[in-house]
């Protein structure tokens, strides 16, 4: 399937053409600025349907919104109509689409031309009003509030908010795009006017406030619930804007006389992640909990696990080689240390249900020997 793509150089645009590349059976043929009528003429005769993103949102000055928002799509239309070729044309428009500005009426009249090219030719066409759409290769300090935001934190830029209480509609990037890859897939009779799903709010100070922690993270290890929903959108935005200088960051590491600590990731609800190493013959550990639940990996060396039952004085060992990929588990009540009994270093991941509080660490010192 050729799919004509208007804009493909924006925002939205260069999304849409990486995933259509992805798939199988689908060819991209891109219009940009630098594409002539008569070329353009010859793609609508090689497309199977048209995606029409050519559009400009904050111009030099207002004669481009009615160049590039109304015009444009007037022409688009007139070639379509001339060709003869019913091909399925999904457009982005905006929500504000006839509002009192020359952005919002120009993109109105760009509707009323796709409107009649539907209603005259019984070309399938689906007029998308969009919100805010946000994702990477979102342009800073043009196409959202979120790529400026994302932007300004990772650059230590002032972040403006007028008014902290504003609400915000918000669609990811990558939704969008799966609406229209399944719409191409099977695309609609006569002029429609679908939603895209799911739609977030946000009001603008939640979102500095959610931004600026991203930035915090790295200091504090600790991150919110980035795998769901709209921090997981959010989350990926933020990470899009980092510069390659940025794509690392060190950690604190505790050392001694046994080895080295690090602790690398705190949840909010999750617990954290940390790592360990021990030189050979070195014991760690030597404690039991109450509530708290560990999981250890050795990635590097061999190690012995000892526990005790602090009630009934039973012990246990385990003896686990890192090739073995083997997790063991803390029990409550039952006090366990683990010793490097390899000749070379060990390094051990580990996992804790909670995060460690100072003040109450759920951690009682108790030997594990008979």
């Amino acid at each position: 399937m050729r799919i004509l793509l208007t804009g493909a150089n924006g925002f939205v645009g260069k999304n849409l053409a990486v995933r259509l590349n992805e798939q199988a059976g689908f060819t991209v043929l891109p219009m940009t600025r630098e594409t002539t009528p008569d070329e353009l003429r010859n793609l609508i005769l090689q497309a199977d349907a048209v995606v029409h993103l050519a559009g400009v949102n904050r111009p030099v000055n207002e004669q481009a919104f009615t160049d590039d928002n109304d015009t444009l799509t007037q022409d688009l239309c007139a070639m379509i109509r001339k060709s003869g070729h019913k091909i399925p044309i999904i457009a982005a428009s905006s929500i504000q689409a006839g509002n009192d500005t020359a952005y919002g009426q120009s993109k109105r009249a760009g509707e009323r031309h796709l409107e009649a090219l539907a209603n005259e030719c019984g070309v399938p066409v689906a007029i998308y009003r969009l919100v805010n759409v946000f994702g990477k290769w979102c342009q800073p300090n043009y196409n959202s509030v979120v790529a400026t935001f994302c932007h300004n934190a990772i650059h230590d830029l002032p972040i403006t908010v007028n008014d902290p209480a504003a609400c915000m509609r918000l669609i990811y990037i990558d939704d969008l795009v799966d609406a229209w890859i399944k719409h191409l897939k099977a695309p609609n009779e006569g002029l429609t006017w679908p939603i895209v799903a799911p739609e977030y709010e946000i009001t603008v100070g939640a979102l500095d406030t959610q931004i600026q922690s991203f930035r915090s993270s790295r200091d504090t290890h600790k991150i919110g619930a980035v795998g769901t929903g709209l921090l997981r959108a959010l989350y990926a935005t933020y990470l899009s804007h980092l510069p390659p200088a940025q794509f690392s960051y060190p950690l604190t590491r505790h050392e001694d006389e046994r080895g080295v600590f690090a602790e690398m990731l705190r949840t909010e609800n999750s617990g954290q992640f940390s790592f360990f190493t021990a030189h050979p013959g070195i014991t760690r550990g030597g404690h039991y909990h109450h509530t708290k639940n560990e999981k250890f990996l050795v990635l590097s060396g061999q190690a012995r696990f000892c526990f005790k039952n602090i009630l009934t004085g039973e012990v246990s060992t385990l003896d686990v080689k890192s090739e073995e990929s083997q997790v063991v588990e803390t029990v409550p009540g039952w006090a366990h240390d683990i010793t490097n009994i390899g000749e070379s270093e060990m390094v051990v991941m580990l996992w804790a249900n909670e995060l460690f509080d100072q003040a109450s660490p759920d951690t009682f010192a108790a030997e594990t020997q008979p």
